[in-house]
């Protein structure tokens, strides 16, 4: 398999995700494409760039989320090296972040 054709397949996944219409959906198509573990990982890595993003420290999101310092440093690293996939959404994910805080 050429680049192009594994950049095509990869793209084909992205695209996907794009289509999906709603959160239930959504839900729906990874609860079928991912283990549990695996969407359990992806979960707690984006609440841990969250929080990171509001500026809590290392010991108190390990305390929040059970993730290990590794993963918590993982996405840390991504936040402030990465392709700049955070940055992107985070500001736009943060008014339904600060709205369920609210709920709980």
């Amino acid at each position: 398999m050429t680049k192009n054709e594994r950049k095509q397949h990869s793209d084909i996944l992205y695209r996907t995700i794009l289509s999906l219409r709603d959160v239930d959906e959504c839900k729906r198509f990874l609860q079928d494409l991912c283990t549990v573990a695996e969407l359990k990982a992806l979960e707690q890595r984006f609440e841990v760039a969250l929080l990171l993003d509001e500026g809590m420290i290392y010991n108190d999101i390990l305390a929040r989320t059970g993730a290990s310092s590794a993963t918590i440093s993982r996405v840390n690293r991504a936040l402030h090296y990465g392709s700049d996939g955070y940055q992107q959404v985070l500001p736009r994910i943060r008014p339904l972040w600060e709205e369920e805080k609210g709920k709980a």
